[in-house]
Order: C-alpha cells, then sequence, then structure tokens
C-alpha cells in the first residue's frame, strides 16, 4: 500500500519537492539558529538542534530525497533504527527537525508544515541505576591529586572534585553546571545560582560544607592560575581552553574509569542527586524546586530505579505491622 504524497510546500515562489531543495533550506537553517540565540538557548540545545537539522539534510542529500515530504523523514527514521540507534537518540535527532518546520512555517518561508502530526519514535522506559556510595567514594577518590603533582594537575584534580560534590549535592545538569560563573557563588551562605536552567529558568540550589569546601580549595588554586584573574567562568579548561560540556563529559568519563564505574555519564550524577535526596527523607517539592523541574512526571522518571527500594525502608521505619 502505497503511501499518500505529501502536498506541494511552496517557499520563495518555488516548490519544496525536490533534492535540490537543500540549497534553499540550508542558509534558512542558519537563520533559524540565529533565532534560537535570540530566544537564549543555551549553547547545548543550541549544538543538538543544528546538527540534528544538518544529520537530516545531508541524509536527504545522500539518499536524492526531497527533504520537505513526510516519507523523507520517515524513511530517515527508519535508517537510524536499522542503524540500532537508541529511541531516545532518534527522537532527539528528529525533534529539531519538527522544530525548523515549524519556524519555516511561522516566519512564512512555507505554506504549511508538512510534519505536523508526525508521530515521534516510541521511547522505551529506561530505567537509570544511581551511582552506589561505594563508587561515589571511589569517583571522589579518583578526584584527589597525586603527591607531586604539577600545579595544572593540581587543579584539575580539584576542579573535578568540586564538579563531583556539585553535581552530587544540587542535581544540576551537566550543561548547567558548565556555565556557571564566579558571580554564582556565594560559598559563606552556602548557595549558588544556576542562570541558564532549561527553558530559560534560573534558581538558587544549596551547597553543603563538603561541595563547598571541595569548590574553595579549587577556588584557591584557581587563583594562582593564568586566567584566574581575567576569565569570569568559574570552571577553567585544560591549557586555557573554555571548559565546555564536552570537557566534562571527557574529564567526568575518565574519573569513572578510573573508580572502576561501568557505564557511566554525567546524567547519572542528577539521578543519584534525586535517589539520595528522597533516601535520606528530603520532600518530593524541594527535590523539584533544587533539580528544576516544573512537573512531577519528571520527577517520577529520575527516581523510579529505586522507588521499591526506599519503599521498603520507609515500610521499615513505619512498622505497620506493630499491632
Amino acid at each position: 500500500m502505497h503511501s499518500a504524497p505529501s502536498p506541494d510546500i511552496t517557499y520563495g515562489g518555488r516548490v519544496a519537492t525536490s533534492p535540490s531543495d537543500l540549497e534553499a533550506l540550508e542558509p534558512l537553517a542558519e537563520s533559524w539558529m540565529l533565532s534560537l540565540r535570540a530566544e537564549r538557548k543555551s549553547p547545548q540545545t543550541l549544538k543538538n538542534y543544528g546538527d540534528g537539522v544538518r544529520f537530516y539534510l545531508r541524509w536527504c542529500q545522500g539518499s536524492v530525497r526531497p527533504p520537505l515530504e513526510r516519507d523523507s523523514l520517515r524513511r530517515w527514521v527508519a535508517d537510524l533504527i536499522d542503524q540500532g540507534m537508541a529511541p531516545a537518540t532518534i527522537r532527539a535527532r528528529q525533534l529539531p527537525v519538527r522544530r525548523f518546520t515549524a519556524w519555516l512555517t511561522d516566519e512564512g518561508e512555507i505554506d504549511t508544515d508538512p510534519f505536523v502530526g508526525l508521530k515521534s519514535p516510541k521511547l522505551d522506559v529506561k530505567v537509570v541505576e544511581p551511582l552506589s556510595d561505594d563508587q561515589l567514594r571511589a569517583l571522589i577518590a579518583a578526584c584527589q591529586p597525586p603527591k607531586g603533582a604539577t600545579p595544572a594537575e593540581a587543579l584539575r584534580h580539584r576542579r573535578d572534585e568540586a564538579i563531583v560534590r556539585l553535581m552530587l549535592e544540587t542535581g544540576a545538569r551537566a550543561g548547567e553546571v558548565v556555565a556557571m560563573t564566579l558571580e554564582d557563588l556565594d560559598l559563606p551562605g552556602g548557595t549558588a545560582i544556576i542562570r541558564r536552567g532549561k527553558g530559560g529558568k534560573g534558581r538558587v540550589v544549596p551547597l553543603g560544607p563538603h561541595a563547598v569546601r571541595a569548590v574553595d580549595r579549587y577556588l584557591r588554586l584557581r587563583r594562582h592560575h593564568r586566567l584566574g584573574a581575567t576569565s569570569p567562568d568559574l570552571w577553567l579548561g585544560d591549557r586555557g581552553k573554555k571548559f565546555s560540556y564536552d570537557g566534562l563529559h571527557k574529564t567526568l568519563g575518565e574519573r569513572a574509569a578510573a573508580a572502576g564505574i561501568p557505564g557511566f555519564h554525567p546524567h547519572r550524577m542528577r539521578h543519584t542527586a534525586a535517589h539520595r535526596w528522597l533516601a535520606a527523607g528530603g520532600t518530593e517539592t524541594g527535590l523539584m524546586a533544587v533539580a528544576g523541574w516544573t512537573r512531577p512526571d519528571m520527577l517520577l522518571r529520575y527516581t523510579r530505579a529505586q522507588a521499591s527500594a526506599r519503599a521498603a525502608a520507609e515500610a521499615r521505619h513505619l512498622n505497620l505491622g506493630e499491632l
């Protein structure tokens, strides 16, 4: 059974039904990125959106497919599935394309959005196990400067420990941590400001004494770095480079490997922080405020893995069988 052909999509007096329309879409994609910057999207969001559209347009070019046809997007998704890509990753690749065509419609570059109503791949319910206390201790131990470390090596070790402890206590996203500046810290008050949270929403997060001490140790070494007096960024990269999301991913991955932690990803720190908050008796509303969630379903998603264990511990405390 053949699918119905997509309606012609017109822009600039042309009809977008051939692969040659890539020549018109590529500069429009650049304009879309400018629009996203005006909306103050995070650097990581800009990268993800830009990559998603570029990947799709390149696939259309290589497959000689018209980019603004529903069947093209379906075939691209099917190709990603055949490659064994995870549904969540495929959805993350498809979303920028659909946001791009919605923008094209809003801007009057095309008459109608060809992808309205197109379903995204169904997501598997993925359970992410939080790190255990032993794993966290090993991760922190892997961040300790070795004897005889150079000032640059010591700075990197102290930076990574400060990042680990900050993420562990606050559940902050990796991108939020990377974007922090010196002005965002109030160590005497035990707080930090997340200015560029998801959706542009800022919040204040609490820092416990261990995180404060780790950040202070890092800052004392930072003052002696050649960029310490000039850079407003909280975290200094290696060899004078700007500290990025990729830099955080790489350096914490190296620490996790040294600690013997398999399957590590910085996002596991957010899951771990959420679990530890609730396991210690913290409230769900408090966790939502600290983590920057506005919907309860996000809390359930991040704390699902150890829900039974927390319930069992709570039941033992309640001792409902005592009559």
